[in-house]
């Protein structure tokens, strides 16, 4: 997955920790070889310090993916749960104290070598290094909360997609099982609350996936927030077709009228070939208004629903995501306040 690669961004206390012991240990090595010149030691502190800041600070922003350059599922998702205006500006803003720290250590050196107190240089080079990286400590933060909440989506795969709808207990998640050769995925999202079920079967070599969502599509739009609609929204970009299951049994406990109300709420809010499907017809049942029956229970009809399913996938136009390119660096604009 895009994010996973995504390492632990350090705060600024351990980053200035780690660069200003390693310079002191560098110093150390300069007074136990062949160097006795306190102008030398001091330069190499700084150069050390500066080094290991800057490569540090570049690092946590190098693994981040261009989110010009990832398929729209991800980058709303993305979008959703830390913004990615506002990952593009904290990005920005480490790269900022990285060149920042880069260029102290350079006009620090240059004036330890005409200075005739180089200790006090140096510690003053320190000085203005931890000024800048704590600078920007709130960013580093925000990132490795972001990374922390990105890292673990699940994989959603850029194949035919169909994304089952339908309220709680009408047999979304029996469907899933039944047409997947293997036990279906279960994978949290952070504004679901259940895991996003995602099972894969393949015909003639082409693989499908399908992927119920508890907690988005099953209950009505006036119960759900913004972020869930947010997310709703995002479906547009994975899914190619929906299946929409209604009880006619009402055994789900939600009647056939609230049931087909709900069926309209989804067909507008996403926008994809809807197919209708009633389920546990093995059971005593009021009408419903459905496209095709079938009983999870049983597995009848089963089989001519993914048939169908088939047949309107191959049929749906789709469009190629886009995914991160390994070597793409992230695209981000240094806050006005930072471009001195």
């Amino acid at each position: 997955m895009i994010f996973e690669k995504i390492g632990t961004v350090p705060t600024a206390d351990e980053l200035t920790d780690k660069a200003f012991s390693r310079a002191v240990r560098a110093g150390r090595g300069k007074l136990g070889g062949a160097y006795t010149d306190k102008k030398e030691v001091e330069e190499s502190m700084v150069i050390t310090a500066g080094n290991i800041l800057a490569d540090n600070l570049r690092n946590a922003t190098r693994e981040w993916p261009s989110f010009d350059r990832i398929g729209p599922f991800y980058r709303e998702i993305a979008d959703i749960l830390a913004g990615v205006d506002r990952i593009r500006i904290a990005l920005s803003s480490v790269t900022w104290a990285a060149d920042k720290s880069k260029d102290i250590s350079r006009k620090y050196v240059a004036m330890i070598r005409k200075s005739e107190d180089p200790v006090k240089v140096r510690k003053q080079a320190f000085a203005r290094m931890a000024s800048i990286v704590h600078d920007v400590d709130k960013e580093l933060r925000f990132l490795n909360d972001a990374r922390n909440k990105l890292k673990d989506l699940p994989d959603i795969k850029d194949e035919p997609t169909i994304v089952v709808a339908g309220y709680p207990n009408v047999g979304k998640s029996s469907f899933v099982s039944r047409v997947s050769s293997a036990k279906p995925e279960i994978a949290l999202y952070p504004f679901t609350t259940k895991g996003i079920i995602i099972g894969h079967f393949s015909i003639r070599k082409t693989r499908y996936q399908v992927i119920d969502t508890p907690g988005l599509l099953d209950r009505p739009m006036e119960q759900r927030n913004d972020i869930e609609r947010q997310a709703i929204s995002a479906l547009r970009y994975v899914g190619d077709v929906l299946l929409f299951i209604v009880d006619p049994s009402e055994e789900c406990g939600f009647t056939v009228a609230e049931q087909e109300k709900l069926l309209e709420e989804t067909r507008q809010t996403v926008k994809i070939p809807v197919l209708v499907v009633a389920n546990k017809m093995d059971m005593p049942h009021a009408e419903a208004r459905a496209d095709m029956e079938m009983s999870t229970l049983t597995g009848e009809g089963v089989d001519a629903v993914k048939e169908r399913l088939i047949e309107m996938l191959r049929q749906a136009p789709r469009q190629k995501q886009p995914v991160a390119e390994a070597d793409a660096k992230p695209e981000y604009e240094l806050p006005p306040s930072r471009k001195k």
